[in-house]
């Protein structure tokens, strides 16, 4: 009788989860059988819904919901707080299993070459996404002493940083955020935000929704230029052929011409300013530089040479992500991602590495939205069972699950397990109960382990 067919997921966010659905929908699930087993570094499960995802979003991250369904299948196990390739190796993960998908997210900060930008206070979104979504592997203090902050980018991962500076701690304490990040949110003496973007209110990358969330806060003023409301042909062929694109204009525009309020925290949006350098003294950010653009007819846009100085202290980058490069794969310097071919990994050369693949943002650069991942896992594992019917497969020296518990054991690591997550989930609703908080997150990584029964 054949054995099922045996896979191994590197990261257990959504898309390694998304790729474990799709190998479970598949007829090889029906018959020989589907194993698998996803490895997470973090003792958690989930990726960036528990750690890059604003704990005032619950709505996205009611999505853990659907996810734990996946995870609750029998033909999946879970191991937690397991490093690739630390703890285990490409190599030891092919002496195991048919095939590999690698689902490793990305969460590092694109780098932003201005001058001034390795200042003191000036910071990166995704270091401080890291602290106020209580990750384990960062300090748990963060500076938050400047009045005036600038953040640069205008995508969701922007106005989550900048709403997360512009709220009261007050605000945010009925969310999940650990007594660190509340403590060090009250004393935040940030009470002017300035977001800026290079092009113009068509090309900005904010969802409708996350937009208009900032205008929801008792305690934020949403300020938009007037002068900043412009459109070229190009603007106006993206609203055309983008409702998302359109209703965020309409969003802007709607703010341009209202007079402004008197909530105590000010959040200007600023359009047609690119960031060229950010100024200081003593080595500590004092200002940002910015130059004034002007759309060039198609969309994009040209510098005017005309420069402003804007009296801020801190600097918060919301460029973009990147992923980390992973040893024994290729790795495209340009993009921060593994080449592929529908999901197969391909070496230099053109060739597919054997039983290699890989999803998610690792696979296509941090773009778009947790959901879009889902068509990612589909095409993967879509090319590995025809990899897996072809006989295009590698076989494993010792494909049975045991093997992997016996490897783990032998190398002394201490790994949590999905029926560990539900007792960790417990332990965090518990430390919420009394303050009739849904739950509080756990943020050290022993404390995490050993709620989980590690």
């Amino acid at each position: 009788m054949p054995r099922p067919l045996r896979v191994a997921i590197v990261g257990a966010g959504p898309a390694g989860i998304y790729a474990a659905d799709a190998l479970l929908k598949s007829e090889v699930a029906a018959d020989p059988g589907v194993s698998i087993d996803l490895f997470e570094r973090m003792p958690a499960p989930f990726g960036l819904i528990r750690y890059g995802v604003a704990p005032d979003h619950p709505r996205i991250k009611g999505i853990i919901t659907a996810l734990q369904q996946v995870l609750d299948k029998p033909q999946i196990r879970l191991f937690g707080n397991v490093d690739y390739p630390t703890d285990i190796s490409l190599d030891d993960l092919r002496a195991f299993y048919d095939a590999v998908i690698f689902s490793t997210g990305a969460m590092a900060d694109r780098d932003l070459s201005i001058p001034g930008i390795d200042l003191d206070g000036s910071y990166g979104a995704a270091d401080f996404v890291s602290w106020y979504d209580g990750h384990p592997d960062v300090p748990r203090t963060w500076p938050l002493q400047a009045e005036k902050v600038a953040v640069l980018g205008v995508g969701n991962v922007a106005l989550d940083v900048a709403r997360i500076l512009a709220k009261t701690a007050d605000e945010l304490l009925p969310t999940e955020i650990p007594p660190n990040v509340y403590d060090g949110l009250k004393a935040n003496k940030a009470v002017e935000i300035h977001v800026f973007g290079r092009r113009g209110p068509a090309q900005a990358k904010f969802s409708p929704m996350e937009l208009r969330e900032l205008d929801h806060s008792p305690n934020i003023e949403v300020v938009v230029d007037p002068e900043d409301i412009d459109y070229d042909e190009g603007s106006i062929e993206t609203r055309r052929g983008n409702k998302q694109a359109d209703m965020v204009a309409k969003t802007l525009e709607n703010w341009a011409i209202r007079d402004v309020g008197d909530r105590p925290h000010k959040l200007f949006l600023h359009f047609f300013e690119s960031p060229a350098e950010i100024l200081g003294e003593d080595g500590r950010v004092v200002g940002l530089r910015t130059e004034r653009t002007a759309l060039d007819g198609t969309g994009n846009v040209k510098g005017t040479g005309e420069f402003k100085d804007w009296d801020v202290t801190a600097v918060y980058r919301a460029v973009g992500y990147l992923s980390e490069k992973l040893p024994k794969l290729p790795w495209d310097i340009e993009t921060g991602t593994i080449p592929d071919e529908g999901g197969r990994v391909i070496e230099e050369g053109g060739t597919h590495l054997q039983s290699t693949y890989v999803t998610g943002w690792i696979r296509r650069g941090p773009v778009g939205l947790i959901g879009h991942t889902k068509g990612d896992a589909n095409e993967t594992v879509a090319n590995l069972l025809d990899d897996y019917a072809n006989s295009r497969l590698h076989t494993p020296a010792s494909p049975e699950p045991e093997a992997v518990d016996a490897f783990l054991a032998e190398r002394e690591v201490r790994f949590t397990t999905w029926e560990g997550w539900y007792k960790l989930d417990a332990a965090e609703r518990a430390l919420g109960e009394p303050q009739s908080r849904e739950r509080v997150k756990i943020v050290e990584r022993e404390d995490m382990l050993r709620e989980s029964g590690a």
